[in-house]
């Protein structure tokens, strides 16, 4: 196997936790998973964010009432609350989502991006934080490790009692070739 297709199979190993362990993340381990987020690329390199570290457990807990799929924030042993300067910066904030991310699972450390919406849950998450009026933020990245084996091989986020289908299209069904629609 090639180095290439060994990161290509790491790449498409990356799943969605939500069910996660009581072991605290090392602040080494989790140093390392910043450092990775800090050298994120971004639009212009104009590295329009920052980040609020979330690990107290009543705040985990606050921050996991306000979005509408975001309960397993509670039982996270760290949330990462993703600081835009303003909305326009919503895609370079997608790219740091899933830097940050895939530098946990490295680590064997699962996550999953959390939405605070509506936009009163939002300002209510920059009350609780602190962030600045004129800051935009939306999401937020919930990291443990996994609760057990089936949390990294079956998709469900507590209280919701719903199974998220697994796996992807067929390249076939998800490449278009030259226009759209267009099939090899």
């Amino acid at each position: 196997m090639t180095p290439s297709n060994q990161t290509t199979r790491f790449l498409g190993s990356l799943r969605a936790v939500r069910r996660f362990s009581d072991r605290a993340i090392a602040d080494p381990v989790l140093r390392d998973i910043l450092e990775a987020g800090r050298r994120t690329g971004s639009s212009k390199n104009t590295q329009p964010w920052q980040i609020v570290v979330v690990r107290d457990r009543e705040m985990l807990k606050r921050l996991s009432e306000l979005g509408g799929f975001a309960g397993y924030i509670a039982a996270a042993q760290v949330d990462i609350v993703l600081v835009m300067d303003s909305a326009n910066n919503a895609f370079d904030c997608g790219r740091l989502a899933e830097r940050l991310m895939l530098a946990a699972w490295t680590h064997g450390i699962g996550s999953n991006i959390a939405s605070l919406f509506p936009d009163e849950n939002a300002r209510k998450a920059k009350e609780l934080l602190g962030i600045p009026d004129g800051r935009w933020v939306r999401q937020t990245v919930a990291f443990g490790y996994p609760a057990d084996e089936k949390a990294t091989r079956v998709s469900s986020t507590p209280g919701m009692g719903a199974l998220m289908p697994l796996g992807r299209k067929p390249l076939g069904e998800f490449v278009s070739w030259e226009h759209y629609g267009k099939r090899a």
